[in-house]
């Protein structure tokens, strides 16, 4: 009787072993398929962006680039040809594009600052408890949804000479009226004033998003510890909402830097795109298309595109870095 039992396992086990080892069975079509989904369908769900980022976006600039290196004159095609750095050397020293790069810096100093922390204060309000706030929060996006066109146009009539409510104010205060398309500083402050109302409320309903992910719990203990408002908003939310600012930051600073539609609007002879009688208000943008569509050299304004990129480029990071820096970040 102890002879069978003590023979019995190894009876069992041997052959289910020795068949194991002898020859695996290769995984079901069920199981490859499964595979196959999890590496594959990632990159599947995602090829159509980059797909349509190379077609519409990628090809372009690299187009773009070649264009830059030749002579490319649409008044006088003869004349195409390589032209190597020529057309960045001429650029660099245009006394226009650095007369334009000053507007568009200045401009985008005057919107972006003012805009984004006035958004982060619209956001802090729209993120306490209120009656219609619902209401509210859809509100503060109504300029962004207004085609620019026509707030450009309303815009340019609240800021016109004689007749503009503006510089009605300004008489009735006893000030001198201003002729807001003659200076610098004038048709710089028009120009970030439109930019402002339009994005403040986007910027705010991003914060507003980033808002409410905050732990009520660490309002509650700063509440303990006598905290404030103020020092609740940039000791504990700012802080908190690193990632949406350093965001917007570098949104605000891509679109600063390509700003068109306004100031080009905002001049009475804007099919000439050259911002104001001296250039007062030009932009880069506006100088590229005047350059490229208005004294037909396609290739020297395609230089000015790439300097302008790389300059957006530079800029974005370095105030990626700052806000992040700023903001508490260690990178």
């Amino acid at each position: 009787m102890t002879s069978q039992l003590s023979a019995s396992p190894s009876a069992v086990t041997s052959p289910v072993t020795a068949s194991s080892a002898a020859a695996p069975q290769p995984p079901s079509w069920r199981n490859r398929l499964t595979r196959w989904d999890t590496a594959y369908t990632p990159y599947a769900l995602i090829a159509p962006f980059f797909l349509i980022f190379g077609a519409f976006g990628l090809f372009p600039l690299l187009y773009n680039a070649v264009v830059s290196l030749r002579t490319w004159r649409l008044d006088d095609p003869a004349s195409d040809g390589w032209a190597g750095s020529a057309n960045y050397t001429a650029v660099l020293g245009d006394g226009r594009f650095w007369n334009a790069m000053l507007n568009t810096v200045g401009i985008f100093l005057l919107s972006s600052v003012p805009q984004l922390v006035l958004a982060m204060l619209l956001a802090a309000v729209l993120n306490r408890r209120m009656r219609w706030r619902t209401g509210l929060r859809m509100g503060v996006l109504l300029p962004y949804i207004t085609p620019i066109a026509a707030s450009t146009i309303v815009f340019g009539a609240l800021f016109a000479n004689e007749f503009g409510p503006i510089n009605y104010l300004l008489s009735t205060a006893g000030l001198d009226q201003v002729d807001f398309r003659a200076e610098k500083w004038s048709s710089w402050l028009a120009i970030a004033t439109m930019v402002n109302w339009r994005y403040i409320g986007y910027n705010a309903l991003i914060y507003l998003a980033a808002m409410q992910t905050v732990p009520k719990a660490l309002y509650e203990a700063a509440v303990l510890d006598g905290a404030g408002a103020w020092r609740q908003l940039w000791h504990i939310t700012v802080p908190s909402i690193r990632p949406a600012v350093v965001f917007t930051v570098i949104l605000s600073t891509i679109g600063g830097m390509q700003l068109f539609t306004e100031p080009l609007l905002f001049d009475p002879e804007s099919r000439e795109a050259t911002g104001g009688s001296d250039g007062q208000f030009q932009t880069i943008a506006m100088l590229i298309y005047r350059t490229g569509w208005k004294e037909l050299d396609l290739g020297r304004a395609a230089a000015m595109s790439w300097v302008l990129f790389l300059i957006i480029v530079v800029l974005a990071a370095v105030n990626g870095l700052m806000t992040n820096r700023l903001g508490g970040g260690r990178r």
